[in-house]
């Protein structure tokens, strides 16, 4: 009889650093899009696994020696190599014992409707070069939402069913979510990724997190956030969700704003790209980097794409994090007094104040 305890132990020792397992019932307020529920019938449980990001590959943006670690092995690395075989193990597992192992592993956002904005069709997406829009004409690049896609039959959801991992990991018991809309957990604060696996074997369900609250309200994601994509905690701009009872809240983000500055940084965080480009700023490309616009939506970022794409270093098919600021100011304040890293290292992520391009 396949049980928790084996699922766990076998995630485990395969290399995951966290599992928790809930019932898909604690997603049923989600949209029908978003809702995990209607992926097969019978499913039952979900089995959310953590796997940490090494601190150390933020030190080289911390310290801005060196920037592509933390996209390509704790981002990519970890959706696109570590992750998936873990996955397998733990499914091969529940699946010798007679239950299906739906296998669920980070896609990015690949859903009937965008993740940026909620709208339907052809957005970019954070991995997308514009040269693959521009140029190759005969392959279908990567957008934040399916285009085209169509109902099966009545009564299903069109595909790609896209939840939220974020929410699915509280609904595990992993953790919280942050004002800057992070994952939080216990154990390792906003430095992990996560994945799942859906299954119609009924299962024993971990409880889902009440302790001293993992985020500390303290607005140090909002203060170095380089685009003011973050609202300020008392601003009154939030989304709140109800997983099963618990209260979810966090900051209503400028996500497409969020999108240029985590990609192209901006004059001041971005060391590729001369200082003498931002000053030009031709034809107003740079406007939503330089704070000439406010308004932040797919054009405007295409055209700093376009702008920008020949200081545009990128490997794996990830783009470099010129930002990372919430995530670092996070670290660095859960490590204080009170916070849930404290006394996790031997020296802090930050021992100086944050670095800003004197240009």
């Amino acid at each position: 009889m396949l049980t928790s305890e084996m699922i766990k132990k076998a995630a485990l020792e395969a290399g995951a650093d966290l599992c928790g397992i809930g019932p898909v019932s604690r997603m049923a307020g989600a949209p029908d899009v978003m809702n995990p529920g209607l992926l097969f019938p019978g499913v039952k449980s979900m089995i959310g696994l953590v796997f940490r990001i090494p601190r150390g590959v933020q030190r080289g943006i911390e310290e801005g020696t060196q920037f592509y670690q933390y996209p390509s092995m704790a981002y990519g690395g970890i959706n696109e190599i570590f992750a998936p075989a873990v996955l397998y193990h733990v499914g091969k597992v529940i699946e010798d014992n007679g239950h299906d192992a739906f296998i669920y592993r980070n896609t990015g956002a690949r859903g009937e409707v965008s993740d940026m904005d909620g709208s339907p069709g052809n957005t970019l997406s954070p991995e997308e070069q514009i040269e693959n829009v521009q140029h190759i004409k005969k392959k279908t690049a990567h957008h934040r939402s399916v285009q085209f896609t169509r109902k099966v039959e009545e009564g299903k959801v069109a595909p790609d069913l896209q939840f939220q991992f974020r929410l699915a990991a509280v609904a595990c018991g992993l953790g919280e979510i942050g004002w800057s809309k992070m994952l939080l957990t216990k154990e390792f604060g906003p430095l992990q990724r996560v994945a799942f696996i859906f299954t119609d074997a009924e299962l024993e369900y971990d409880e889902m997190y009440s302790g001293e609250p993992l985020c500390r309200q303290c607005g140090a994601c909002v203060r170095e956030c380089p685009g003011g994509c973050i609202p300020a905690i008392n601003s009154g701009k939030k989304i709140s969700v109800d997983i099963d009872g618990k209260k979810c809240e966090w900051g209503d983000i400028d996500m497409w704003r969020c999108y240029a500055f985590y990609t192209h940084g901006g004059r001041y965080y971005n060391p590729f790209v001369p200082k003498e480009v931002f000053d030009k700023n031709e034809n107003g490309a740079l406007d939503l980097l330089e704070g000439v616009t406010n308004v932040a939506n797919e054009n405007e970022v295409k055209k700093v794409y376009n702008a920008l794409e020949e200081y545009f270093p990128s490997w794996v098919g990830y783009n470099m994090a010129k930002c990372g600021g919430c995530i670092r100011a996070c670290v660095s304040m859960l490590e204080k007094k009170g916070g849930c890293m404290e006394g996790r290292f031997k020296q802090p992520l930050r021992t100086k104040k944050a670095w800003k391009m004197d240009r």
